[in-house]
Parts: C-alpha cells; structure tokens; sequence
C-alpha cells in the first residue's frame, strides 16, 4: 500500500527550496556539493532526474547582483567621486557577494517550483502526423 503523501502549498515548497531541501520530503539534502545536485534523496528516496532549471537561477542572480552593483556604484560615485581602484576594490567583492552567495538557494528554489507545478518538457497532443 502506498503513502499518502499530504497536499503541500507553494509557500511550502518555496522554503524548502530557500533551505536547499528535497522539494518533495523538505528532510533531505538536495546539494551534495556547492551545485552539485545528490542523484536522489536520502530520506524519500526521490529521484533527482526530473531536474532541469539551467541557467535561469544564474541569470536571475546575474541580473539582481548587477543592478544592485550598478545602482551602488552610481551613488558613490556621484556622491564621493573615488578614484577607479577603489570602485574596483568596493564593487568587485560586491559582485561576488550579491551572485554567488545567493545562488544556491535561487536554484534550489526554482527546482522546488518545478516540482511543485510539476513542470516538464512540453509535448504535442494531438492527432498524429501522417
């Protein structure tokens, strides 16, 4: 007999995505690596396979972390006028902080969101082709 697995809300879903949990059980580890996704769950035993978000959560942190950079450098440099190796100093770490740190989480969340509206591949229904 099989479980019943009860009805989870995309709120639900959206945090264990944040926490970098199985979308499914929100217990297990879904990294085993910085990005490096597990092949399965350890606690539900899903299979990790259905996965496919490609570069959507690097753009969006690319996008985000850019103009937050931008809007930062743009002030300080109107406000204070810095020489350029500071600009380059201040900024460059920023880019960094603002990208990479929240990565993980942004495509730990949009894997939870695809499990969620169970999104797949798009296939043709209809008749046949003769």
């Amino acid at each position: 007999m099989s479980e019943q697995v009860p009805e989870v809300t995309l709120l639900q879903s959206a945090l264990r995505g944040v926490a970098c949990r199985c979308p499914r059980c929100g217990e297990g580890k879904l990294y085993a690596g910085f990005l490096t996704l597990r092949p399965r769950c350890e606690v539900c035993d899903l299979d990790y396979a259905f996965i496919d978000v490609g570069d959507g959560a690097a753009v969006f942190m690319i996008l985000i972390g850019g103009a937050i950079v931008v809007g930062c450098a743009l002030v300080v440099e109107v406000k204070y006028q810095p020489p350029f190796w500071l600009h380059a100093a201040l900024w460059g770490p920023l880019v960094l902080a603002t990208t990479l740190l929240p990565l993980r989480s942004m495509k730990a969340l949009l894997i939870a969101l695809q499990f969620h509206h169970k999104a797949q591949e798009g296939r043709l229904e209809g008749p046949e082709p003769k």
